[in-house]
């Protein structure tokens, strides 16, 4: 009975219908159903492009793990710190870091900046030399050397390797009392821009200099640190090794992740994918309606037939079994359509780069499996529910008059 159910589910949906307006409705379900899925599939496929690509863009912002002082800026027993560091076999590398805002002025120009100041063994943790475009990252042979971000090295015009052409970083003196001259106010120091790196909007009005030069700027002591930026050989160990080295280092020492670091962006790019999956939820919710109008069609349509088939001891049950393997039908034709569709617009969008957000950045796509069954789930959730509900006929409705 259950397969004999499921053929004339199967009949009613290929087979040519009795009317035409059955024929264009069932049609037009499984077509409002492709469009949905396919519109559901492509936005997520695009936002997990757009992850991959948000990680790119921090991804020389924070480092694997970043250890902070619980208590006060200045990192208290670097030494052992560092030496905990060198012994650990997962680690490997790690920079001393010192960052403050300061204010930078060339030829009766100024801005606020971020002066982050850097040892040599920086660029193995995080490798923003290779973003240089233009010019040379600093050879750390003299401390006023620096790479700036390309927008306010624009804003302040400042020429690049130039030994004729220095601006003067200002950095402001902390402490009470009276103020007798300017020498009171900050500490100032000329540099030297001998390269330009793209901020991607994360390290907008940033410098990178030489962590001497911060050093100076604060009137810190040599080999002092704000923070220590580590690489470890196992990213994704990076919870495992820092819960060792807290248990290492005290309690004194504050650990983030890369994760915890940039934790309000990530809330910020999943808050705004769960929006958009209920709002697509939505549009399928909506789009199941159509569905519920083909069943009840169809149920008019073959009124006739449906009472012949109790009068020749078809099960009640079995009759909505049909309506509802109908419904079902519609809907795995629309889902396995539709995901074919986005699948060829997905690709389409990553060989040919057509629909771009700006004039240079294309929307990127990213095709993971886990895309196929979040869709493939919400639009058959939505359209059994729909169907079953839909499917559930009375035995009066048919044999009435």
């Amino acid at each position: 009975m259950k397969n004999i159910a499921f053929y004339i589910a199967s009949r009613y949906l290929l087979a040519k219908k009795g009317s035409t307006a059955v024929t264009f409705i069932t049609w037009l379900s499984v077509g409002a159903m492709m469009v949905a899925v396919t519109a559901m599939f492509v936005i997520i496929s695009v936002f997990s492009g757009l992850e991959d690509l948000n990680k790119d863009l921090i991804s020389n912002l924070h480092a694997d793990l970043t250890i902070k002082s619980s208590s006060g800026k200045t990192l208290k027993n670097l030494p052992t710190i560092e030496d905990v560091l060198k012994k650990n076999k997962d680690i490997a590398s790690f920079s001393r870091v010192i960052e403050e805002k300061v204010y930078i002025n060339y030829n009766g120009k100024g801005d606020i900046a971020y002066l982050r100041g850097v040892d040599s063994a920086y660029t193995i943790v995080n490798p923003i030399d290779k973003d240089v475009f233009y010019g040379n990252y600093p050879s750390f042979e003299y401390s006023n050397e620096v790479l700036m971000e390309n927008s306010l090295d624009n804003r302040l015009s400042i020429p690049v390797a130039s030994s004729k052409d220095y601006a003067t970083i200002f950095m402001p003196k902390p402490g009470l009392g009276i103020i007798n001259k300017e020498e009171d106010i900050y500490n100032k120091k000329d540099i030297l821009v001998t390269g330009i790196f793209p901020g991607k909007d994360q390290l907008d009005s940033y410098i990178i200099s030489p962590i001497e030069l911060t050093e100076q700027l604060l009137n810190l002591p040599k080999n002092s640190a704000y923070q220590i930026v580590v690489k470890l050989k196992n990213p994704e160990n990076a919870d495992v090794m820092k819960d060792k080295l807290l248990s290492t280092l005290g309690k004194n020492i504050e650990i983030k992740t890369k994760e915890e670091e940039n934790a309000a962006f990530w809330k910020m790019i999943n808050t705004e994918k769960l929006f958009i999956y209920l709002i697509f939820a939505l549009v399928i919710f909506i789009t199941t309606f159509n569905l519920a109008g083909a069943i009840i069609i169809l149920q008019l349509d073959k009124k006739e037939q449906a009472r012949s088939l109790i009068s020749l001891g078809f099960p009640l049950s079995h009759l909505r079994r049909i309506y509802f393997y109908t419904g079902a039908l519609i809907v795995i034709s629309g889902i396995i359509s539709g995901l074919i569709l986005g699948t060829a617009l997905c690709y389409f969008q990553f060989y040919t780069e057509f629909f771009k957000a700006n004039e240079t950045l294309p929307f990127p796509v990213k095709i993971v499996g886990k895309n196929y069954l979040i869709v493939s789930v919400t639009a058959s959730l939505f359209g059994i529910i729909i169907s079953w509900v839909f499917s559930k006929i009375s035995k009066e409705y048919i044999t009435k008059s």
